[in-house]
């Protein structure tokens, strides 16, 4: 025996290949339990930013019911005033074969007109103006067919003083006629983004349907009137004012609870909401009046801009809290840059689809985005793409900020309080929307369509006030609490520093000392036998 090895004999295991195998495996199954605990923030780990402490820490079980009870009660609120609303568009019709009775002309041009219409009295407040054709047919086949034909328009204007006005000459446009046995689908003759004159004289002709007149006797054409109802522009009006001076009250408030605290003191979700309220008075719309007042594209697309811009920075709030609860580096390339990256295409496509209709249908009251397919198809798959990249990455963050924060202190308030209320503005919106607009969300949302039959001003209501309350909401709670102290410059982003002015009794989460310990411990600093 080698008197240098003392006796003892050491020798290193060999398991083989499958051996190691099994340990690398074991490495990556315990990646959500064991290993979190080294790479995850824990409450001694030396955050480097400061912050104020938020009236979030400081609430009870039955605060958190409060407020998620004075949320639903408001929304609930707005609910019903929609409900007890007026409808939002109102509709008139006129039969073909009325029409033609009162020209004394024969009842064998229902298949090509022309068809004198004349619009009832209109003024600002019926906002826009849709002409519809639906034709009523004797077929008895169980076929469904799909017919091209050609529409020509002539638009003139009547003033106050009964002048005639000539707006447009003839416009012929594609349209397709889908029909199932004796039902057609609606046709949009034209649309007006902006009513300039108190009536108007429609003259539309019909061609290519004397060989389908022929095969299933056109019985009539029934033209349908629809425009934004009075009263429910100036019930828009005074809510939209409502909502402004609430959001205004809001934010003065919330700067206000922050003005003896520095920017660089605040948390994370205190400068997020400094950024969104702005943006939601934007979304209110100041300017919105000018829609009734000026016959140009430009309100509309301001109008269309702040929505997306608020909505956009919504999607962005979310990413970057989820992400930055975990992260102390909140650099512009490496953190903020790669969720603009991916949440912007989605504000570009909403802007263009917003603006696209407008601006068109000033220039050509006959235009149709249903026609314009390749660059509409593009838009329409451009976005879809994005919205689900954003979808994902959202996921993966929520997945992996609760794995890594789940069982720290005040964080995981943090991520339940944010989750929850996220989930369900979520859950009400999708609801909201999909009862107003059907499946197809982007066509019938950022284009004006009135394909859908709209009942009463709910979705108006529930829409801006769920966006409204939910920002109310966070400000309150994400507020600095009564008992924040002043001296912030030795407060942390960690609730357990924010809380230094509490006594040694209520610090329960660890000494200074222990704060003071770096995140990974080296084996030497470990106490000995």
């Amino acid at each position: 025996m080698d008197s240098s090895n003392l006796g003892y004999a050491y020798q290193l295991p060999t398991g083989g290949c499958m051996m190691k195998i099994r340990n690398v495996l074991s490495q990556f199954s315990d990646l959500f339990s064991e290993f979190n605990r080294y790479i995850a923030p824990a409450y001694h780990h030396d955050r480097c930013e400061r912050s104020v402490q938020m009236r979030l820490y400081s609430m009870h079980k039955r605060e958190f019911c409060m407020v998620f009870l004075a949320f639903f009660i408001s929304l609930g609120l707005a609910i019903f005033i929609g409900l007890a609303g007026p409808p939002i568009t109102s509709t008139t019709e006129q039969k073909a074969s009325e029409i033609l009775q009162q020209q004394n002309l024969s009842s064998s041009l229902l298949a090509t007109g022309p068809f004198t219409l004349h619009t009832p009295t209109l003024s600002t407040y019926h906002q826009q103006l849709w002409v519809i054709a639906v034709v009523q047919t004797d077929n008895t086949d169980d076929e469904s067919f799909d017919k091209v034909f050609q529409v020509g328009v002539l638009l003139s204007g009547i003033e106050n003083k009964h002048e005639i006005a000539m707006l447009h000459s003839v416009h012929n446009r594609t349209r397709h006629l889908k029909c199932s046995k004796q039902t057609c689908e609606q046709v949009t003759i034209l649309h007006l983004g902006f009513i300039d004159y108190a009536a108007y004289v429609v003259t539309v002709f019909f061609y290519d349907l004397e060989n389908f007149h022929q095969r299933y006797n056109i019985k009539d054409v029934v033209f349908y009137f629809k425009t934004y109802n009075p009263g429910f522009t100036q019930l828009e009006l005074w809510f939209r004012l409502f909502y402004l001076l609430g959001t205004f009250c809001c934010a003065v408030w919330f700067a206000h609870t922050l003005r003896k605290f520095t920017i660089h003191d605040w948390s994370f979700e205190q400068k997020w909401i400094s950024v969104l309220l702005p943006l939601l008075l934007l979304y209110n719309n100041p300017f919105f009046p000018m829609l009734l007042l000026f016959h140009s594209w430009l309100p509309g697309m301001f109008d269309a801009l702040y929505q997306a811009s608020f909505l956009c920075a919504l999607l962005l709030f979310w990413l970057c809290v989820y992400h930055g609860l975990r992260q102390n580096e909140r650099k512009l390339l490496t953190f903020y840059l790669p969720k603009i990256l991916i949440v912007a295409p989605i504000w570009t496509s909403a802007v263009i689809l917003a603006t696209w209709e407008k601006v068109n249908a000033m220039k050509d009251p006959t235009y149709d985005h249903k026609f314009d397919t390749q660059n509409f198809e593009s838009l329409k798959s451009f976005f879809y793409i994005f919205m689900g990249l954003y979808i994902f990455y959202l996921l993966c963050l929520i997945l992996t900020a609760y794995s890594e924060l789940r069982s720290m202190p005040f964080f995981d308030m943090r991520l339940k309080f944010l989750t929850m209320l996220m989930l369900i503005v979520i859950a009400i919106g999708i609801s909201i929307t999909f009862s107003r607009f059907g499946v197809d969300i982007v066509e019938d949302n950022f284009i004006s369509d009135l394909s859908t039959t709209y009942e009463s001003s709910v979705e108006f209501m529930a829409l801006y006030g769920l966006l409204n309350f939910y920002l109310f909401t966070m400000a309150f709670v994400y507020s600095p609490s009564e008992n924040t102290i002043f001296e912030t410059a030795i407060t942390k982003d960690n609730p357990a520093f924010s809380m230094i002015n509490d006594s040694d009794e209520d610090v329960i989460y660890g000494s200074d000392l222990e704060s003071r310990q770096p995140l990974n411990q080296s084996h030497n600093d470990d106490d000995s036998d």
